[in-house]
């Protein structure tokens, strides 16, 4: 019984401490005005943990409009989605701001087998975007590997007639998942515009993912400005799929494999950014911009990538409205259409700003899933860089240990100058490349507390943002 109650007390010790210390965040030494800044963070946080809206409009967009192609029917539906939402949300000004974007369709199930042995194997494939088809009867060819663009280059004209198959997989050996990506996404973007000079039939592309799976993912892929006798049609494989084949491969080097989509590019469509703001009370013609892209791919309902990104940004402008928080300066939430397949959004964008002359001196982009929050990324000069990193101590007790130099994201990117600071929101990435671009990529992958703390995390980023940035700059030519 002794040792009973003994346990007792130091758990309740503990607890009292630990309690302790995550509300008042005593090991801190704040000056006055941080306190004001640490209580209403906290604010931020127990609102969007207890009152969040973020996670139900995720389960709206992926539930009522799913995959949003650029171009399609869906994504129309998700500008019109987007515009309600924000209006509901009570937003000062709410408008849609056209952006002419490609106009991609996959057409039927794709189809990629070979016969080993007697046995035939289906693989699991899906078309990049921005791929052409295969012939009606679709194509049969011997397979050469390779494991990059410059090794495909170097076989030149032995890839005549070939279907080339691209298989470097993720270095695992990466801590962030991204990095790993980055150093293989070049043979899915650029394999086809490489190989096609040399007559290669077709190209196959591991999928890009860390996970051994049955799941193709897609992305996009691009022929540049190479002729169209030169382009080839060219498809993810699975991850599961690719380690088989190369198996084979290497006991059967002239096994043929059968491949066939019927995907195409139609002329390009009128589109949307949808875009909302609450005015400044200060300085109402300085802006600083939160947003993520509301295309995505078609396989999934574009979950992670980057409905998430973008319920997000709305909630930041939700919590400052719900917190009873003025900004100083005028925030400006936009779901930019079209990040996938070549960022006409992002370029409308800016080409208004600059048009519009209007005077940007902050943004925060969301589009790494919605996984536990772990930081930011900062793309800025070196005295703002300073003053973002002076407030870790504000955001370190809620996780956000990780606030560095580093890229922004793909569509504020051209938001970029000397006195524009821009900043990516970085979660957690080990599950992320699970679900990209991936029929997985769906609203029940997506946990409701990592949303809600990412909402919050972003929020308290913009608040700092409002209260100390300071620039005269408008973006130049």
């Amino acid at each position: 019984m002794k040792k009973l109650v003994a346990l007792s007390l130091t758990t309740l010790l503990l607890f009292s401490c630990t309690e302790k210390k995550e509300n008042s965040n005593n090991s801190i030494s704040f000056s006055a005005e941080e306190k004001i800044d640490s209580t209403n963070i906290k604010h931020f946080f127990n609102l969007a943990l207890t009152q969040g809206k973020s996670y139900e409009w995720l389960r709206d967009l992926t539930t009522n409009v799913g995959g949003r192609l650029s171009g399609s029917p869906e994504a129309a539906k998700a500008v019109k989605w987007g515009e309600r939402i924000m209006k509901e949300t009570g937003l000062d000004t709410v408008w849609l701001q056209p952006a002419i974007v490609p106009h991609w369709v996959r057409g039927e199930k794709e189809i990629a087998n070979y016969t080993v042995n007697g046995q035939k194997i289906n693989m699991p494939v899906c078309a990049l975007g921005g791929s052409i088809g295969t012939p009606k009867n679709g194509i049969t060819a011997e397979v050469i590997e390779v494991k990059s663009v410059a090794e495909a280059v170097a076989l030149g004209n032995q890839l005549k007639g070939k279907i080339v198959f691209f298989n470097r997989p993720f270095d695992n050996t990466l801590i962030n998942t991204f990095s790993a990506y980055g150093g293989c996404v070049g043979q899915r973007v650029n394999g086809a515009k490489a190989v096609g000079k040399f007559g290669a039939k077709a190209v196959l592309v591991r999928s890009m993912t860390n996970n051994i799976d049955d799941y193709p993912h897609t992305g996009t892929m691009r022929y540049g400005d190479i002729p169209e006798s030169e382009y080839i049609p060219t498809a993810a494989i699975s991850t599961k799929a690719a380690e088989l084949l190369s198996n084979n491969l290497k006991q059967h080097p002239k096994l043929k494999i059968y491949f066939k989509q019927q995907c195409k590019n139609l002329p390009k469509e009128n589109s949307f950014n949808v875009i909302g703001e609450i005015k400044g009370a200060e300085h109402p013609e300085k802006i600083i911009v939160v947003g993520g892209h509301l295309d995505s791919w078609d396989l999934g309902d574009g979950a992670h990538d980057d409905g998430t990104g973008i319920v997000q940004s709305l909630e930041v402008l939700h919590l400052f409205k719900a917190n009873n928080i003025k900004p100083k300066n005028t925030l400006r939430v936009v779901f930019f259409m079209d990040e996938e397949q070549g960022g006409g959004g992002a370029k409308a964008y800016a080409e208004a700003v600059k048009l519009k002359k209007e005077i940007h001196i902050g943004g925060l982009e969301s589009d790494a899933g919605g996984h536990t929050p772990r930081g930011f990324t900062i793309d800025a000069n070196a005295g703002n860089t300073k003053v973002l990193q002076s407030w870790k101590k504000l955001l370190t007790p809620y996780g956000l240990h990780d606030i560095q130099k580093g890229g922004s994201g793909a569509d504020i990117s051209p938001l970029k100058g000397e006195h524009v600071t821009l900043v990516g929101y970085r979660p957690d990435s080990q599950r992320y490349f699970d679900y990209h671009h991936a029929a997985t990529d769906t609203f029940d992958k997506v946990n409701k507390r990592e949303l809600e703390l990412g909402s919050a995390s972003m929020a308290s980023l913009i608040y700092l943002m409002d209260k100390y940035l300071e620039s005269p700059e408008a973006i130049k030519q």
